[in-house]
């Protein structure tokens, strides 16, 4: 018996199976003075570099369920992710769980392949910004608005303004910009891949996995899991990296993310601040019906 263990443990030390690491890329992108508990570079920087560090590790995965946010921070993961895979020589395989929209679609394009459910929400190559307008309300409140300025555009879009043409046509005019960079890097990462009009791809519509794969924005239709075991074998080691517990609160955001961390202390401020936080992650995952 102790002859068998002996030459168990020997082949399993010069024949170890395969260690694929998770990262986890859930909740709502943006820096973190806006969401506490959002995805960023600075948060997540750690975790992407343990991924890659592992020893003898086959690949990387990415298991992605995010409504988007911040394009910049989206862009930044996404490129350290991209250097790491080619400094280090190791693949990367994103998948999309309920949701992998507008920023979370491009999380994804780390992936040298994509993998999505049947039901996955994908897409979103688009971009948006919503507002809201009180001129009428302080109106009615007898509120005099008071807005003094250096530079004919700082008050740019004031909330307690009238909105002016001119500057509507700037903002649009931004937006463009960061859809065409948008589009860019889907051209860059999916390339021939694409097989839909470009005009749909880029529309900022969304598509479930099925029809995903069929625009291309996919390649195949997996759960990680199993993908992982078809592609490494049966005793592949899946290994997550910086994985947190969800909070108590966590019913708030949508699919664990965007967890009220601060919502029992002490002080009516945080309390508030926490609550219109979960409303605004919340509005992230409504948007997809999440």
């Amino acid at each position: 018996m102790l002859h068998r263990f002996i030459s168990f443990f020997d082949a399993f030390r010069r024949n170890p199976p395969p260690v694929v690491a998770v990262i986890r890329l859930a909740g709502v992108i943006g820096p973190g003075g806006r969401f506490r508990n959002a995805l960023n570079l600075e948060g997540m920087r750690k975790t992407i570099a343990s991924a890659f560090a592992i020893k003898g590790v086959k690949a990387v995965a990415l298991a992605i369920n995010s409504p988007g946010g911040s394009p910049v921070q989206s862009a930044l993961i996404m490129q350290r992710i991209r250097d790491l895979a080619a400094e280090k020589d190791i693949p990367v395989l994103a998948f999309a769980e309920d949701v992998a929209a507008s920023g979370g679609y491009m999380l994804a394009l780390a992936g040298d392949e994509i993998y999505a459910h049947e039901a996955s929400i994908m897409g979103s190559i688009g971009v948006v910004s919503s507002s809201f307008g009180f001129t009428e309300a302080i109106k009615k409140l007898g509120i005099e608005r008071r807005l003094y300025t250096s530079g004919e555009k700082k008050a740019l879009l004031d909330a307690f303004s009238p909105a002016k043409k001119e500057d509507v046509a700037r903002l649009m005019e931004i937006q463009s910009e960061i859809h065409d960079y948008f589009k860019s890097m889907v051209r860059e990462r999916r390339g021939r891949k694409l097989k839909g009009p470009r005009a749909k791809i880029f529309s900022g519509d969304v598509w479930l996995g099925t029809e995903a794969k069929k625009l291309g924005l996919i390649d195949e239709i997996g759960e990680l899991r199993t993908v992982l075991r078809e592609r490494f074998g049966k005793q592949v080691r899946i290994r997550p990296v910086g994985l947190k517990k969800p909070g108590f609160f966590s019913l708030f955001g949508g699919r664990n993310e965007g967890r009220l961390s601060g919502f029992n202390a002490v002080g009516g401020g945080l309390w508030v601040n926490d609550f219109l936080e979960a409303i605004e992650t919340r509005g992230f995952w409504d948007r997809f019906g999440l």
